[in-house]
């Protein structure tokens, strides 16, 4: 039998990593911002959250009144009443 040979272990040598800003003690972004640029950022944030919802909500209406279309062009049409109705005609005499 051969002899087992120990493992060997690597020592791995720590990476050069950059110190972050905060942990270095500078400046965050938004203390770099001046005010009115931070304003307008968050303004314009909810201008697009208000114009998703509006676009949603078309959306939505528009697949509402697409649904109410075909479900009235359905009940005008004699073959699908006929397919689609109940065969038991005792309960309307």
């Amino acid at each position: 039998m051969a002899k087992k040979r120990p493992a060997q272990h690597q020592r791995r040598q720590p990476e050069t990593r950059p110190q972050s800003q905060e942990a270095s003690g500078g400046a965050t972004l938004k203390e770099l911002l001046s005010a009115d640029v931070l304003g307008k950022l968050k303004a314009q944030a909810e201008e697009l959250k208000a114009d998703e919802a509006r676009r949603k909500e078309q959306k939505r209406q528009e697949e509402e009144e697409a649904r109410k279309a075909e479900q009235k062009r359905l009940e005008n049409n004699f073959e699908y009443l006929l397919n689609n109705s109940s065969m038991d005609w005792k309960k309307h005499k």
